[in-house]
């Protein structure tokens, strides 16, 4: 399936990052690995006023989107193999930290990899090799 390319300034710098990455998931992706995707579900919907603890990308992304300004803009998407439930917990750790990342997609376990070239990223952040 081909995905729509969704334009951007050709100045603007566009930085993709996982959820993985953004945020320290370990902990529930044990979960997913142990007990499957319907265990995960639930410990992300149970836990969706939780914020979760930086992971390996934060604090570049954090500085990166402090340094955005209107000449030389900076975006910030978010690309997640979780669903829009489940990525609910994400968005509020997001909002907690104050980070402005308002663009996502959620692939519902599928790769993100696709989504790089459709937000025609210039870097693309991942903590998981396969991404």
């Amino acid at each position: 399936m081909a995905k729509k390319q969704i334009k951007k300034e050709s100045h603007k710098l566009v930085i993709a990052i996982s959820s993985r990455a953004l945020f320290n998931l370990d902990h529930s992706h044990q979960i997913f690995k142990e007990e499957g995707i319907e265990a995960y579900a639930k410990h992300q919907q149970e836990n969706e006023s939780s914020v979760l603890e930086p992971g390996v990308g934060f604090t570049l992304v954090k500085k990166l989107l402090k340094l955005n300004s209107k000449k030389t803009p900076i975006d910030v998407i978010l690309l997640s193999r979780n669903s829009a439930d489940t990525g609910l917990r994400i968005f509020n750790s997001i909002e907690h930290y104050g980070l402005n990342i308002s663009r996502a997609a959620f692939t519902r376990g599928e790769s993100t990899h696709p989504f790089v070239g459709a937000f025609e990223a210039d870097l693309f952040l991942s903590s998981n090799y396969h991404d």
